[in-house]
């Protein structure tokens, strides 16, 4: 094999490349970065830019001056956009999609380790484990060490326990760091980590398997670790062109910087959208890039194509809010003509926030504007609780992108079924859902224990919750599970005396505080935000005097969504979360639940990631093209009756009052 390619080749004529006019097709910021000399380039697009069309243009441009398809390396973060930049760049110049390397890390990590992996000890039949998989091989690894690991149920479940490690890896900061600043609920298990991921890594090369983690670290150990390899893949790729560059870890980074030795690398991205760093995004990946490689020119492309001056103002406003020396200085530039400006809208409380946007909602469709065309954004799901159960009530059509309705979360419905089961006992559906939450219980042994339990209570004339620790319930229930069982049983009781004696909103929070509470904490890696959407039930059952009434409501509000489902195309209004609204627009945009505390959420204050929670402030009202609403809530019901009193969000408080126009909602719901 020929591992010495010259870089410095002149480059030959392009062959059957037809003309392009990039001036005529570009604008000037874009043009400059597309024709830019080789070299070290950091390419600053702005939200709304272009930067799809200028990466695609350089890869035209680079082929018209002669550069082989196959000497240009372009990775991006999903498939899909490969797939459209080269197939964009096939129209331009009739070059073929498959004789480029271009898609996701991982996708070229795989490919790069089926060809060159045995240098790495990786026979070319390795196989690659789904996400199911290899939380399975993860779950058997630590059984063999620790039968007794996965039976303590406040210790993580293979899922998160997987999560845990993936970061720890993808992010190189250790796995001590990462469960510090991101699952401090397993604080006590640190110790027990770094041997767990070893050997779930020698099961893996025993098994001759990879994880999706292993295409990008076998993909570097590669680069590194085998320097004639290293040396043929930064000869060969004379160009690097990196997509959503503020997105990488630091194992990408790495890759990049290594396969890019020769610095001729463009990276485009924006510091200021670098809002993932829960999933392991390095920051300083992008502001660090000129360092690591000296000469690095930089292009700003600002002119924005979406949205009008007066969200563009506002959008500066925030920017311009970050600290001093900690992100790269930029200004948005419109393309288009003038227009009003952003409302902030002050809102009593959450209900008075859905009426307020459903009524403007409707002022838009009878103006012309398609439901699909308008999007409600938030930046945890709790906070759109209030919104959908008006949605339903009104019979709006919407449609969650983020995930799935409100009351259809899995956790949602397994607290439910506390409720439903400890209100109803013959409700054996909400018993079936329960009871399989415990350890190597399944459908038939739940059934099983309920059947001994009916009979043992008919028997001796008790209620059903009072023989659940009887000796004949309790030898029906699997092994694995009786060391719960006194506990679950004791929660269904606490359960049960709160609905006797207390509110409703009494009795969700024993049910939150009981054996569900802790069941959660191994059960998802991001818990945090699920205990969020428990906690936001306190404050809907607040509203109702009995439990029948709640549990009522909830059935309705299900029994409503499920027979209404939406096509994906359907004309309906678009629900999300910020982070899943990144690289979409929408005609109207009304940004609910800006009160300090919940955007920011208190845990990212508490954290220190302030910061990060302005980039995505930024993005958030970056997604609007025309209209754009910025509303909070006075109060909270969040924890029942009586409420607590809110700030507006400190990113509105920051803002010029110049930027924006302020409304208040009359209580007759105008403005």
């Amino acid at each position: 094999m020929d591992f010495l390619l010259d870089q410095n080749r002149p480059p030959t004529a392009p062959v059957g490349i037809p003309p392009i006019d990039f001036r005529a097709q570009l604008n000037d910021e874009q043009f400059y970065a597309v024709t830019a000399e080789p070299g070290p380039l950091l390419v600053l697009a702005g939200a709304g830019s272009g930067k799809t069309r200028t990466l695609t243009y350089r890869v035209a441009y680079l082929l018209s001056q002669g550069v082989k398809p196959s000497e240009i390396l372009l990775l991006t973060f999903t498939n899909k956009a490969a797939k459209e930049m080269l197939h964009r760049v096939q129209d331009l110049t009739g070059v073929e999609p498959g004789r480029f390397w271009g898609g996701t890390f991982h996708s070229l990590g795989h490919r790069a380790l089926r060809i060159y992996g045995e240098a790495v000890g990786l026979p070319k039949n390795f196989t690659i484990l789904d996400a199911e998989e290899a939380d399975g091989v993860l779950r058997d690894t630590v059984e063999e060490s620790d039968k007794t690991f996965f039976k303590n149920k406040i210790h993580p479940r293979p899922g998160p326990l997987h999560e845990m490690l993936s970061l720890a890896r993808n992010t190189q900061l250790g796995t001590a760091a990462i469960v510090e600043k991101n699952f401090p609920q397993h604080s006590e298990i640190v110790g027990l980590l770094p041997a767990f991921a070893k050997s779930y890594a020698d099961r893996k090369r025993a098994q001759n398997v990879v994880d999706y983690d292993d295409l990008l670290a076998f993909w570097l150990e590669l680069l590194v670790k085998s320097p004639e390899i290293g040396t043929y893949f930064s000869s060969r790729f004379r160009h690097v062109l990196v997509d959503e560059y503020q997105d990488t870890n630091t194992l990408q980074s790495a890759i990049i910087d290594t396969i890019g030795a020769h610095h001729r690398i463009m990276a485009v991205g924006d510091d200021a959208q670098c809002i993932y760093s829960w999933r392991g995004a390095n920051f300083e990946n992008i502001m660090t890039f000129p360092d690591r490689h000296p000469g690095t020119v930089m292009h700003r492309i600002e002119t924005n194509y979406r949205s009008t001056p007066q969200i563009l103002n506002l959008a500066n406003g925030v920017l311009n809010a970050q600290p001093k020396g900690r992100h790269f200085d930029k200004e948005l530039r419109a393309h288009r003509a003038n227009s009003q400006k952003p409302y902030v809208v002050q809102a009593m409380d959450g209900r008075e926030q859905a009426d307020f946007v459903i009524k403007r909602l409707k002022g838009l469709v009878d103006e012309g504007c398609s439901l699909s065309d308008i999007a409600v954004l938030y930046r945890a799901h709790f906070q759109a609780l209030d919104l959908q159960l008006e949605l339903s009530r009104q019979g709006i059509p919407y449609q969650i992108t983020s995930g799935v309705k409100f009351f259809e979360q899995a956790h949602i419905r397994d607290l439910v079924a506390f409720l439903r089961f400890v209100f109803n006992p013959a409700d054996t559906m909400a018993w079936q859902r329960i009871c399989v939450l415990l350890p190597k219980v399944g459908e038939k042994g739940a059934q099983k224990i309920y059947a001994a339990a009916l009979d043992h209570a008919r028997l001796l004339r008790k209620n059903f919750l009072d023989v659940l620790e009887s000796d004949d319930v309790r030898s029906k229930v699997a092994k694995d599970a009786r060391d719960e069982w006194p506990r679950f049983t004791a929660s269904l009781t606490q359960i049960a005396d709160a609905m006797r004696t207390l509110k409703p909103f009494n009795a969700v929070e024993v049910a939150i505080e009981g054996w569900y509470g802790d069941y959660l904490k191994g059960a998802y890696a991001n818990y945090s935000s699920r205990l969020d959407d428990l906690k936001s039930l306190i404050g809907f059952a607040g509203r109702f005097e009995d439990m029948q009434d709640v549990l009522s409501q909830i059935a309705l509000l299900n029994s409503e969504t499920s027979d209404r489902r939406v096509d994906p195309e359907a004309n309906a209004l678009r629900l999300t979360t910020v982070h899943q609204a990144k690289g979409l627009e929408y005609a109207a945009v009304f940004l609910i639940g800006l009160a300090d505390g919940q955007f920011p959420l208190r845990r990212a204050i508490e954290a220190g990631d302030v910061e990060e929670e302005r980039r995505l402030f930024y993005v958030a009202v970056t997604r609007a093209r025309d209209e754009l609403h910025l509303v909070y809530p006075t109060v909270s019901n969040r924890a029942g009756p009586g409420g607590m009193m809110l700030t507006p969000s400190r990113f509105i408080l920051e803002l010029d009052p110049g930027l924006y126009e302020a409304l208040k909602i009359k209580r007759s719901y105008g403005w």
